[in-house]
């Protein structure tokens, strides 16, 4: 068991994961430079993927194993990457983590690795069918903190637009581990959600329908919600 995860927590991961309809890979990238979490989150991780054998863990250094860090376009540690496994086929839905998933934060982590295991966002036909019109990369960049209980449900939307969508990407960034890009983007409260870089950005746990229309709004996109 992981000093991390605390018998009661393995048993509620098991019992929830225990649903995964199909295979998910994450790919870990840590740091041999100072990076207070890398050792806490790879642990967390492992005791995670240990309770499903529908989880494959791969352990990547953003250094040694620069060019596919690049390929994930991952430039922090710890990062993680939730992808689906499909056979000998990896598939990358664009969904990141940027820090530790831990706190409430740990329930993301749960909720992505059921989500791409089913290969389903559960989004609404509307926001879906807005999605596929999109003809421009979007970047969403969630910053959160593991003591807000109500940033999971900020990533949680943001992912489940990167899965819905092969132009979307979508990071949670704990804002304490990554101050500086907090400061950029002028993060006062969490959840923040910036799109694009700071081009938009919507603050709060919004709706699905709201982030959509903050993202169409920041693409200059005249695409109808209706």
């Amino acid at each position: 068991m992981s000093r991390l995860l605390d018998q009661k927590t393995e048993d509620q991961v098991r019992k929830a994961l225990g649903g995964m309809e199909q295979a998910v890979r994450v790919l870990y990238f840590g740091t041999k430079q100072d990076c207070y979490y890398c050792d806490d989150t790879r642990e967390l991780l492992e005791g995670v993927v240990a309770t499903s054998d529908k989880i494959s863990l791969e352990l990547h250094d953003l250094e040694d194993d620069a060019d596919l860090a690049k390929q994930y376009n991952v430039d922090k540690a710890p990062s993680l990457v939730i992808a689906a496994q499909n056979g000998d086929q990896t598939v990358d839905y664009g969904i990141r983590y940027a820090g530790i998933p831990a706190g409430y934060e740990f329930s993301s982590l749960i909720n992505d690795l059921l989500m791409v295991g089913r290969r389903d966002s559960r989004l609404s036909e509307t926001t879906r069918a807005a999605l596929k019109k999109l003809d421009q990369p979007v970047h969403l960049q969630v910053f959160v903190t593991p003591t807000c209980p109500y940033c999971p449900r900020a990533v949680m939307v943001a992912h489940q637009m990167a899965l819905e969508s092969p132009l979307v990407q979508a990071e949670m960034v704990e804002a304490s581990e990554f101050p500086e890009l907090a400061e950029r983007y002028e993060v006062s409260g969490v959840p923040h959600t910036t799109i694009n870089d700071g081009a938009g950005m919507m603050v709060g746990a919004a709706p699905e329908e709201h982030l959509l229309a903050e993202i169409l709004r920041t693409l200059k996109t005249p695409v109808s919600l209706n």
